[in-house]
């Protein structure tokens, strides 16, 4: 069985879409919300849901507090903001069989019609894509795992504050096989919205080259958690 895990803060206008979106997908899951201390009427949708609500915090506490209670051997971990296609469970599947992979995330497709969304999207598709081999990295709102793997790394590191997700693929990547898989995501650019296209795009390229040319991040980064 697949355990779909989904850290949540304040997501009552996201949340409903997604669940709605797995709700339609042909695929044995059990769906896992951990919620941070919503205030807004997040509870409220995915009760209307069958969900299993568990307690979160931060990004990192919310996936792990939803692996513990998992009763899968396939974990599935998405942000609030994404909207599974239909289809997309069955492919995505299907396709970690055939290539016998582990450890996997997919590509992108941008709930946008701006073109800048749609290059920053394919850019990060590519260059996720060319360092799968190198330095496993994979969008953070999906990242398909197993329970033995998430057992033996000891989950997401909860003392990063950003790139926790990508830490968490290149430690698993050590212990199974890692690809990008096919099958695309509708994601929304919300933060593109909230904060501006360039200035987001700017702070994502600053922050990643620092891991990638140093250590993780742990201390304090201007990246806000939930919903705006």
């Amino acid at each position: 069985m697949l355990s779909i895990i989904i850290p949540v803060l304040n997501e009552e206008k996201y949340l409903p879409r997604l669940l709605e979106s797995i709700r339609k997908q042909d695929f044995d899951c059990e769906v896992i919300v951990a919620d941070s201390g919503s205030r807004d009427q997040t509870l409220t949708c995915a009760k209307g849901y069958p969900c299993l609500i568990v307690g979160g915090g931060k990004p990192a506490e919310g996936r792990n507090a939803g692996a513990r209670v998992a009763k899968g051997e396939q974990l599935l971990f998405l942000d609030a903001d994404v909207v599974l296609p239909d289809g997309f469970l069955a492919r995505s599947f299907q396709e970690i069989s055939e290539r016998k992979l582990e450890v996997a995330t997919c590509r992108v497709r941008p709930l946008s019609r701006h073109y800048f969304d749609k290059f920053v999207y394919l850019a990060a598709d590519i260059i996720i894509g060319l360092l799968q081999k190198v330095k496993p990295v994979a969008h953070g709102f999906c990242i398909f795992s197993t329970r033995s793997i998430h057992a033996q790394i000891k989950g997401f590191d909860e003392t990063i504050t950003f790139g926790e997700d990508a830490d968490y693929v290149y430690r698993a990547a050590k212990y199974g096989k890692f690809a990008v898989i096919s099958p695309r995501i509708g994601v929304s650019v919300r933060r593109f919205e909230k904060e501006g296209r360039l200035r987001l795009a700017l702070k994502y390229i600053y922050l990643n080259m620092r891991r990638l040319l140093g250590k993780e991040i742990r201390e304090p980064v201007p990246y806000q958690y939930g919903n705006y």
